[in-house]
């Protein structure tokens, strides 16, 4: 993310335990949903004690302030790695990366975020870090769009990152259709390939 955020991004070092015990608690808040996160239902699927899990994260705040800086953190190094030879991402490929979304296959990203946006109705502090993780996608898309030359790239940038996130909730996995899920991401494509070009052909 960038130097720039808010301080609700401040930087979390996690060694490979605090890892497992942030993969655990994704995959509890993506299986079972939110409500079953606590602190001491993570430590027993941790494998611990409640004051070992407290040892690394001593509050639930830090625990999730770890938790959605760890997910951001997977996003952004998948993101720099879709053109490692430093040249801009396309508008094309940046839609393309989060409709194949392939940092949440490990993350269990369709069935994880729905779930961290209902966390953040009751949880300050993960609204405030989901803040920062879309504020962030939001600029990249608009970057991308006010060098296309867009007269309204705010505008275009919301109503994408809408079309695209909205997707999860219809067909992301365990969802009614989700056996769409491939003509849906076609139909997405497609739309920004008619709208701006198939950037990929130039």
């Amino acid at each position: 993310m960038s130097s720039d955020m808010s301080t609700a991004y401040q930087e979390v070092v996690v060694s490979d335990r605090k890892r497992q015990i942030l993969q655990e608690a994704i995959r509890i808040i993506a299986s079972e949903g939110y409500g079953k996160l606590t602190m001491r239902a993570l430590a027993r699927a941790s494998g611990m004690k409640l004051g070992a899990l407290q040892y690394h994260f001593r509050t639930w705040e830090d625990m999730l302030r770890a938790l959605a800086t760890y997910i951001s953190d997977t996003y952004r190094e998948a993101f720099e790695a879709l053109k490692p030879d430093a040249e801009t991402p396309s508008l094309r490929d940046i839609v393309q990366f989060v409709l194949d979304d392939a940092p949440g296959s490990a993350l269990q990203g369709d069935r994880l975020f729905p779930q961290l946006w209902a966390m953040a109705r009751v949880e300050p502090v993960m609204e405030a870090l989901l803040d920062d993780i879309y504020t962030e996608y939001l600029r990249t898309l608009e970057k991308s769009l006010v060098e296309m030359g867009s007269t309204a790239p705010r505008a275009e940038a919301l109503s994408l990152m809408s079309l695209v996130e909205g997707s999860t909730l219809f067909v992301g996995r365990g969802q009614r259709w989700a056996n769409d899920a491939d003509a849906v991401r076609d139909a997405v494509l497609a739309f920004v390939d008619a709208r701006y070009g198939n950037q990929d052909k130039k």
